[in-house]
């Protein structure tokens, strides 16, 4: 199991998104997380992001991440998150991981309810499972919009950093169609 630093807050840019670490309270990874993932994609498809919110069993916030993954599909989007979630998850070293999305795609394909039938999804899917046996128990609970809404702002965040820089980069100013595209939060 990877040992963990007691370091600070760290913190790492990547593709226009924002990826925070709280202080670790441990030496060795944590024996279970909750992984809490989102994915949104403005049109489908259209400009997309992903967000990951790790929290330890006493529901400290481990990590918040988001990445804007491009121009693809919602449901894209969201294995893309999950992959991102069961990725942090290894590199924690834990035992025993918990996904929680409001995708009922995602969870009923990966509790093998549902068939993946996109050849895109299939390769997504595909990854997610290897994944997923890295852990000794890995469980993939669906909740309501409600209960995810902080995976749901790291994704649109991750969508509206994207789409503001680029629009300052061509001058597109505040009352621009590009700058109210970023300002638009319909994930």
């Amino acid at each position: 199991m990877p040992l963990r630093s007691a370091e600070g807050v760290q913190t790492e840019r990547n593709g226009g998104g924002e990826m925070k670490v709280t202080d670790r309270l441990w030496e060795e990874g944590p024996r279970d997380i909750r992984v809490f993932i989102d994915g949104c994609a403005r049109g489908n498809p259209g400009h997309a992001g992903c967000g990951v919110l790790v929290k330890d069993s006493a529901n400290r916030v481990l990590l918040k991440k988001g990445r804007y993954v491009g121009v693809t599909t919602n449901n894209v989007a969201e294995y893309m998150a999950l992959i991102d979630g069961l990725r942090e998850a290894v590199d924690f070293g834990t035992q025993e991981v918990t996904v929680l999305t409001d995708s009922e795609l995602v969870v009923k394909q990966m509790n093998g309810e549902y068939r993946v039938k996109d050849v895109k999804l299939k390769e997504l899917f595909a990854e997610a499972q290897r994944l997923s046996r890295s852990f000794a128990k890995s469980r993939f609970l669906h909740i309501a919009r409600s209960g995810n809404k902080d995976a749901d702002s790291l994704a649109n965040d991750a969508v509206d950093s994207y789409l503001k820089v680029n629009a300052a980069k061509e001058g597109k100013g505040p009352g621009s169609r590009g700058a109210a595209a970023a300002r638009h939060r319909g994930c």
